[in-house]
């Protein structure tokens, strides 16, 4: 029988879950509807600076969950084969939850929509394919896999640029889509390697007693740190090991800054929730709660045909207070959700936990 699991543990988790929702909502509402002519001011740049870092924190989390499930299944008795399984199981919930969430905007888009929106590759998509690609961890011991993963995080960033000068061409675009760094998708290179970089921190949380948690958060700070330095110092070189590489693209650099901005993240969410605000409702745990649902109804509402006469045409005041309205509306469709007991028949694909921190 599995040990209970302490929740107060993984408060932070959905702390650190609802603080990517925000970094999100302001992020895709500024991008809707900010004018054309204001988006190379800073206000739109650092908008959408902030928001790059709300896909690598899902990512990452998602792994942190996987990681917990894989431990779980080691000590329930499962073999490695069957660990495997139940990890391609989940990562099948999540592929057919993408694909929900792209056909439910699809028909809402018609007679306008072209049904190949289906098949774009999404952050929920990168995830099923991570979930699906690194299952095979599953048949190593956790603490193998701790350290394991974060090597397979490691190789997956530095691979990005030889995968970006690969010839394409020839493949099939969808394929090409999932696989190589692209502006418009978020496929396996770089993006992948958070999710290979929670699994390891999942495994180490899993390994760790309680009172060892504060100074493995100590350690967390500090790694991000010498992420956050080390990446911007040989970003900065004026030669690379690469003979073409796009910073924003897939420099792995830039993964290793965003990992250390995770982990600078992680380390404040848990402080905040065990010893500054440990008692009673937090809006920004709320939100982590129910990301999953926030997620699929926030992008409706802003890149949907809702609020269309308002696209590309606010300022950014404008944009600022529409930002606080959506979050405003998110954060009561997160209260309706938790509370009320309608909600308890909902699929379970949908309540799934990639978007909580569910452990087992």
């Amino acid at each position: 029988m599995l040990p209970p699991v302490n929740s107060a543990r993984l408060r932070y988790l959905d702390w650190t879950r609802g603080l990517a929702a925000l970094i999100m909502l302001q992020g895709h509402v500024f991008h809707s509807f900010t004018r054309t002519d204001l988006r190379g001011a800073g206000p739109y740049i650092f908008s959408q600076f902030l928001g790059g870092l709300a896909p690598a924190i899902f990512l990452f989390l998602t792994g942190i969950t996987m990681a917990f499930r894989m431990d779980s299944d080691e000590r329930r008795g499962l073999g490695p084969g069957a660990r495997v399984v139940s990890a391609l199981r989940r990562a099948r919930y999540l592929l057919v939850i993408a694909f929900l969430f792209r056909i439910q905007l699809w028909l809402f888009s018609l007679p306008w929509g072209t049904w190949s929106s289906i098949l774009k590759v999404d952050v929920l998509n990168c995830m099923a394919l991570a979930g699906a690609a690194f299952s095979v961890m599953a048949v190593f011991r956790t603490a193998e896999r701790a350290r394991l993963c974060a090597v397979l995080g490691l190789a997956t960033a530095a691979a990005s640029p030889l995968i970006s000068m690969l010839d394409w061409s020839g493949a099939p675009t969808l394929m090409k889509n999932y696989v190589a760094p692209d502006y418009l998708f978020f496929s396996f290179f770089p993006w992948a390697a958070f999710f290979a970089f929670g699994l390891s921190a999942g495994s180490v949380i899993r390994l760790l007693r309680d009172d060892q948690m504060d100074r493995a958060m100590q350690w967390a700070g500090l790694i991000g740190a010498g992420l956050i330095v080390g990446g911007r110092y040989f970003a900065d070189l004026p030669y690379s090991l690469y003979s073409k590489s796009d910073f924003w693209l897939d420099s792995p650099e830039l993964t290793l800054i965003k990992l250390g901005v995770v982990l600078w993240v992680l380390p404040f969410a848990f402080l905040w929730t065990r010893y500054a605000a440990n008692i009673g409702w937090s809006p920004v745990r709320q939100l982590g709660k129910t990301s999953l649902l926030v997620y699929w109804v926030h992008i409706e509402l802003v890149y949907g045909r809702w609020l269309g006469s308002w696209k590309e045409s606010l300022d950014n005041m404008q944009v600022a207070e529409l930002t606080a309205v959506v979050i405003g509306l998110m954060m009561a469709i997160s209260v309706v959700k938790t509370s009320s007991r309608k909600w308890s028949g909902m699929p379970a694909a949908v309540r799934w936990y990639p978007f909580t921190s569910r452990a087992n």
